[in-house]
Parts: C-alpha cells; sequence; structure tokens
C-alpha cells in the first residue's frame, strides 16, 4: 500500500510539472495582434505557422471591407488543401478599436499591414503601450512622419522593444547570390564609387495594381490609390531597393544618415487609372470624394506611384526607381533589374523577356572573360557552392548566368515566412546586428528626402 501510494504521489507531482511546463511555454509563445489590417501583406504573414507563435490571433479594426478581405485570406489558408493552417483570428471591430487593442493588452507583437498614413501613430502609440511591432513598409511616407519615427526607436530602445520592418527582397535568392559574389574580392573586385550619370548601383523596380495575390485578383482598397494615403511611390515600393543598396554594398555596417546620405536629384510622375480600371481593382464604381483632386476629365485619375532619384551613400553613387502600370501584359509579371558595378566584374539582375520575366543573375567581367578570370570564377564558385550547394554557371558570350536549382527559387509570398521568423529569432534572442536599427532609420530619411526633393523639382 505504502509503495502504491508513493508511486501515486510521484504521478501527480510528474503530472503537475509537465503541467507546468506547458504553461511555462505557452506563457512564452508570441502573441500576434493585428492592427487595423488593410493591405493584403497582413494576411501574407498567416500565410504559415510558426512554432513560437500562438495559433489565435487577436484582430482589431474598424468595421468595413478592408478587415473582411484580410480575415477571407487567413480563412482560405486554414481551409486550403495542402498544409492548411490552424490560425484561430479573435476579432474586434469598432470605432474604439485602438483604445480597445491598448486597453486590452491580448498580445505581445502588433504585427501591421495597412493606410500608410496612419501606420507612424500605431507605430507610435503600441511601442508607447509597451508593444513590439512587426510593420510592413513603410513605416514612414514624408519627412514629418520620419521624425516621429526616429523619436519612437528611441522610445523603443530605452523600453527594450523591438520595432522591425518586413524586408522580404533580402530572402530573393539572385539578390542573395548577388551579395555573395560582390563579397569574392578575385570575381568582383571592389564595388565602384560611379558618378550621378553613370552610378555604381543601379535598382529599378516596375510593377502593377492589378495582380493575383494567393490564386486571386487582388481586390484593391480604395485609399491605396490616394498618395496621402498610402504615399507616393518614390517612398513605399523603393523602401525596398534603398534597403538592398545598403544591405549589399555596406554589409553589417552602420550607415549614419546625418553624414552618409545625400540626395542629388529625384523626380516623380503619375500612372493614369481609368474609372474602369479603378472598378476592376476595388469592385467600387465611382471615385470616392478624398480622389476627386487627383481626378482629370472626369474619369483619369492620377497616382503619383512613379520616382526616381539618384543619391550619394558615403562616396557610392546609386539610383533607385520604381514604376507603375496598371496591368502586365500578358506573360509578363512585375520585374526587378539591379547591377553592382566593381572593379572586376558586374553583377547583373535580369527579369525581361529573355529571363521570361524570371529573375536571373549574370557576371559580366569587365573587358571580357579572360581565361584568367575563369579560371578565378571557377575555383571561387565552390565556396559559394558550400554555402548554396547545386549553384552553377553558364558561359555565355558576355560572361556567365548563375544558374539557381528550384528549390531555392520560392516566391515573394513565401519570403514573408523568412522575414517573420527571422523576426522571430531577434525577438526571442534578443541578438539584433548593431547596424539593423541605424539602417532602418537610414532607409526612411532617404526616401523621405528624395520625396522632398522630387516635389520641389519641376
Amino acid at each position: 500500500m505504502k509503495k502504491s501510494f508513493i508511486i501515486l504521489i510521484s504521478m501527480i507531482a510528474a503530472g503537475c510539472a509537465d503541467s507546468t511546463n506547458q504553461d511555462a511555454k505557452e506563457s512564452q509563445k508570441v502573441k500576434l495582434i493585428t492592427l487595423d489590417p488593410g493591405h493584403f501583406h497582413s494576411a501574407l504573414v498567416q500565410k504559415s505557422m510558426y512554432a513560437d507563435v500562438d495559433s489565435v490571433v487577436h484582430v482589431y479594426a474598424p468595421e468595413g471591407t478592408d478587415v473582411q478581405l484580410h480575415l477571407e485570406k487567413i480563412e482560405s489558408y486554414n481551409s486550403r488543401a495542402e498544409d492548411p493552417t490552424k490560425w484561430k483570428e479573435e476579432v474586434y471591430l469598432g470605432d474604439d478599436f485602438m483604445e480597445k487593442m491598448l486597453s486590452e493588452k491580448k498580445g505581445n507583437v502588433v504585427m501591421l499591414a495597412g493606410n500608410n498614413l496612419k501606420k507612424t501613430e500605431y507605430i507610435k502609440r503600441s511601442i508607447a503601450e509597451g508593444f513590439n511591432v512587426y510593420a510592413d513598409k513603410p513605416m514612414a511616407i514624408d519627412s514629418k512622419s520620419f521624425e516621429e519615427l526616429k523619436q519612437v526607436f528611441s522610445e523603443a530602445k530605452r523600453k527594450k522593444l523591438l520595432l522591425y520592418d518586413i524586408m522580404t527582397e533580402r530572402f530573393e535568392i539572385n539578390t542573395m547570390l548577388q551579395k555573395e559574389f560582390s563579397l569574392i574580392p578575385e570575381v568582383f573586385g571592389t564595388l565602384e564609387k560611379g558618378t550621378a550619370e553613370n552610378p555604381a548601383v543601379t535598382k529599378e523596380s516596375v510593377h502593377h495594381f492589378y495582380k493575383y495575390v494567393s490564386g486571386s485578383v487582388l481586390t484593391r482598397p480604395t485609399w491605396f490609390f490616394d498618395v496621402a494615403q498610402e504615399g507616393e511611390g518614390i517612398v513605399d515600393v523603393t523602401t525596398h531597393l534603398v534597403d538592398l543598396i545598403q544591405w549589399e554594398c555596406f554589409p553589417d555596417q552602420i550607415i549614419d544618415y546625418k553624414k552618409d546620405i545625400q540626395i542629388t536629384n529625384s523626380t516623380r510622375a503619375s500612372t493614369d487609372i481609368s474609372l474602369s480600371q479603378f472598378q476592376a481593382m476595388t469592385k467600387v464604381n465611382v471615385f470616392p470624394e478624398y480622389l476627386n483632386k487627383y481626378v482629370e476629365r472626369d474619369s483619369i485619375l492620377k497616382v503619383f506611384s512613379n520616382g526616381e532619384f539618384n543619391y550619394k551613400i558615403r562616396d557610392v553613387h546609386a539610383k533607385v526607381s520604381v514604376k507603375w502600370a496598371f496591368k502586365a501584359p500578358e506573360g509578363t509579371a512585375d520585374t526587378h533589374y539591379s547591377i553592382m558595378r566593381g572593379t572586376l566584374a558586374n553583377l547583373v539582375i535580369r527579369q525581361g523577356a529573355d529571363q521570361l520575366y524570371k529573375p536571373a543573375l549574370y557576371i559580366e567581367p569587365i573587358g571580357g572573360a579572360t581565361s584568367t578570370f575563369s579560371e578565378k570564377l571557377n575555383a571561387k564558385i565552390k565556396d559559394v557552392q558550400k554555402k548554396y550547394p547545386g549553384v552553377e554557371l553558364k558561359k555565355l558570350g558576355k560572361g556567365w548566368e548563375v544558374i539557381v536549382p528550384e528549390k531555392y527559387k520560392e516566391s515573394h509570398e513565401a519570403h514573408f515566412a523568412k522575414v517573420t521568423e527571422k523576426f522571430l529569432e531577434y525577438l526571442k534572442n534578443g541578438n539584433i546586428p548593431a547596424w539593423e536599427v541605424p539602417n532602418m532609420i537610414a532607409k526612411y530619411y532617404t526616401t523621405t528626402q528624395a520625396l522632398e526633393l522630387a516635389k520641389k523639382s519641376k
């Protein structure tokens, strides 16, 4: 009897210990809050599940189409046949959604992707109340919001909170390999300084308003076409391009925006959207009143989604440009062009018709592919293959194409899981690199200053 009693006590103790351990694991989980989702990126963060993230996500938003479209996308991920997610959305809808979120404190990470006019304020209030913030770009769309964002970063540091933006393009394989080859002096040499007329680094991005996301035609919110709410193109997509220039050209280095950045010239232009095109994208039959100031001839909406600027980052000349069209011609898609000019070779990413609108990386030696350069490249590719097994080289007339195995070719949507995992690592281990925050500040200074200059230019 005594022995049985001891065994029973041991079993109870073990059960209590297991329960305590389970409770501890649950308390350590990241608990997501989605605040006022208005951009499809808010849903893409939840296209995958994460080990350290609670499956219950609290959503706070005003009533309307934006939040409903968000919830429909989450449900589509939960109900898909292959590898369905298991998110449970607990939703609060009402005009006081922000105050409700701040008072209830149902999570520890606020996820933001929506109206960019409101985003900096949402970030500010979330950090002030002790939430970590994981935000879609851009976190600032003009000089005023940039100044506010700087102060928020200081507040986050003081409170030991993580404020981080979603830079998916760092996880595109051709961009990763472009950076990798640029770090091999025997192949790339050193980065040229360039000039304003012939920059050392150029990054160009072409996007389309009408597009498919997760297999369906994307419904755009009407405010997306108001640059006062979405931000002009020169401060939106260019966030990625400026980030990549910093990340590739000055890896692991802190950029001081006060002394390292100088905008030399900047321009902006509109994309004309007809009412029928607007209807196809928004499912709304008339332009809202707040868009009327951009409408010409009663039916043409002028959206300042295009921009280009040249700037110096330290002593390197760089150029960034973004263009938006209504819809990609049949068989085409969004495209990205990037060149890093080295003293020994240029590293070029192309994504045009010759590449079947899939990005491809080329190594083009200065002065042609000599036997000496070929020998060095063939020796150094072995180092790249240790990190990226299966990557090969294909000889072309001007140089080489870098052949990338299919296993590395993930979609833009898949990159959201990669950057989210990096955010979760930083949050859990407190190991965010010293350069990340100052370089986020430098990035938003660059884009917002470029906008200021473009508005002053004819």
